[in-house]
């Protein structure tokens, strides 16, 4: 599925958006990409679902993501029917959802994440922001030291409620373009979103198919026309020669579903192990601009 759905302008004024990116998240997100980009490499942000396999677990596969590299933590509040995420991740979310812990536990878990320095990312659907509420649901967030939230089926041209919210609570919000994203379409979500622009390396779910880097680099090169925010590209980015290519064109490389697979492939006991391993390789990619 494509991330764009729906196409509209921007929020009605510049000063909305101009106080949605002087929120605290996003400072904390803007000195993450500039980490990195002081040492010459793109930014490293992985995904990982909340409470998967288990709590215990998750929050291992969490510290040692950090421990070996990662710069952002993209935190997935599991939904029951996550249209972006492939087969993976969907998994990931039934398992979690059939054990019983929800949002409230998930982000009790991410709370209990305060001890590493990286800002953390809420990524789920607008379901459920929507039946919480968006102050109540961004106030959680802000509770749990979340630093910005990522909603893939938030249209642009419907997103002002929740940009309010989530600024009155300090938190950055990130959108996504696609390669059949118009310009216009690109200047509404250069103009709205904060932390960085998410380019979806694919059009399709994650996890399944590999990317197309020459598709991937010119819409890259679209999105900072329109903003002067970071761009990361996720979805297609699956080991350090992926993260190596993306690398050397985008501020930030995402990687979800591999990680999510590395968490459950085996026995929880070793998942801390297989995360780390893992994000230590895509690390070394990032680090190679060639």
């Amino acid at each position: 599925m494509s991330p764009e759905t729906t196409a509209g302008p921007a929020p009605s004024t510049s000063t909305e958006v101009d106080a949605g990116r002087a929120t605290r998240g996003h400072a904390r997100i803007a000195e993450a990409f500039a980490r990195a980009r002081d040492e010459d490499r793109a930014a490293l942000i992985i995904y990982l679902t909340a409470a998967y396999p288990d709590v215990a677990t998750s929050r291992a596969c969490f510290e040692a993501a950090v421990e070996a590299g990662a710069d952002v933590l993209e935190v997935g509040i599991p939904f029951s029917d996550p249209m972006m995420d492939g087969p993976v991740i969907q998994a990931a979310n039934q398992h979690v959802l059939e054990s019983g812990v929800g949002v409230s536990g998930q982000l009790e878990l991410v709370r209990s994440l305060g001890h590493l320095d990286v800002p953390k990312l809420a990524m789920t659907y607008v379901t459920i922001a929507d039946t919480r509420g968006y102050e109540a649901f961004a106030a959680e967030l802000a509770a749990a030291d979340v630093a910005g939230v990522i909603l893939p089926d938030l249209p642009v041209a419907e997103a002002e409620p929740w940009l309010a919210a989530a600024a009155r609570h300090d938190l950055a919000t990130v959108f996504l373009a696609s390669s059949v994203s118009t310009d216009q379409r690109l200047a509404s979500i250069g103009q709205a979103s904060s932390g960085w622009v998410y380019a979806a390396g694919l059009l399709g779910v994650t996890g399944v198919n590999a990317l197309v880097g020459e598709v991937t680099h010119d819409l890259v090169t679209r999105v900072r026309a329109h903003t002067d925010l970071p761009v990361a590209v996720g979805i297609g980015v699956k080991d350090r020669d992926s993260a190596a290519e993306v690398a050397r064109f985008a501020d930030g490389v995402i990687v979800g579903s591999a990680v999510v697979r590395a968490a459950g492939q085996g026995d929880p006991a070793g998942a801390p192990e297989r995360v780390g391993a893992l994000v230590r390789e895509l690390r070394a990619g990032v680090a190679d601009r060639g």
